[in-house]
């Protein structure tokens, strides 16, 4: 932008010089990092959307680490829409990637700590009831029968326990992977 101002006669011109900083993000590592992220989260979104819907239909109570981790999940989301709308943008800053990434990176891991116990801790947890009842069943029920539809479901519910643990041990590393990654565009490694 330039600015004139006439004096006695002469003209004189000043100059402005505005130096916007261009950050170079690795486009492959961040499209896998959001495609995987997505993945995780979406998955935990859905096993939980259905743990919910079968502890209504059980007439239970839901534990509040269900809407707790739907929620954490879907901030990843948008979250994601997010950094999409800024790199169409261009105005992806690797500031707002590390902040964004740090909170939910604890939001995530709190989540993770939560299904941790529960599949895991002392007594009466997710993964020994599913040794005990389920993989450890012998003979395990085969036919078409309600014993055998009523096994296959515990089954499910067990592996899907399973994928949620995993898809949360996955996202907590790809969240401390995306405050590396906006640090390195910071310092210009890319």
């Amino acid at each position: 932008m330039a600015a004139s101002t006439v004096t006695s006669g002469s003209l004189v011109y000043e100059r402005r010089v505005e130096r916007v900083h261009k950050y170079h993000w690795p486009a492959i590592q961040l499209n896998l990092w959001m495609l995987i992220m997505l993945i995780s989260a979406c998955t935990i979104i859905g096993v939980f959307a259905t743990f919910i819907q079968i502890q209504g239909q059980l007439l239970l109570p839901v534990p509040w680490y269900f809407p707790y981790y739907i929620t954490v999940s879907a901030l990843v989301v948008s979250f994601i829409i997010v950094l999409l709308w800024l790199i169409f943008q261009r105005r992806l800053l690797p500031s707002i990637v590390m902040i964004g990434g740090f909170i939910l990176f604890v939001l995530w891991l709190v989540g993770l700590i939560v299904i941790s116990v529960q599949l895991w801790g002392p007594t009466g947890s997710v993964s020994s009831n599913c040794n005990l009842f389920v993989f450890g069943a012998n003979p395990q029920p085969v036919g078409q029968s309600l014993q055998t539809l009523a096994w296959l479901q515990q089954k499910s519910v067990c592996q899907s326990w399973q994928a949620v643990f995993a898809f949360g041990m996955v996202g907590a590393i790809f969240l401390l992977w995306i405050m590396v990654m906006a640090y390195q565009v910071f310092v210009g490694y890319s």
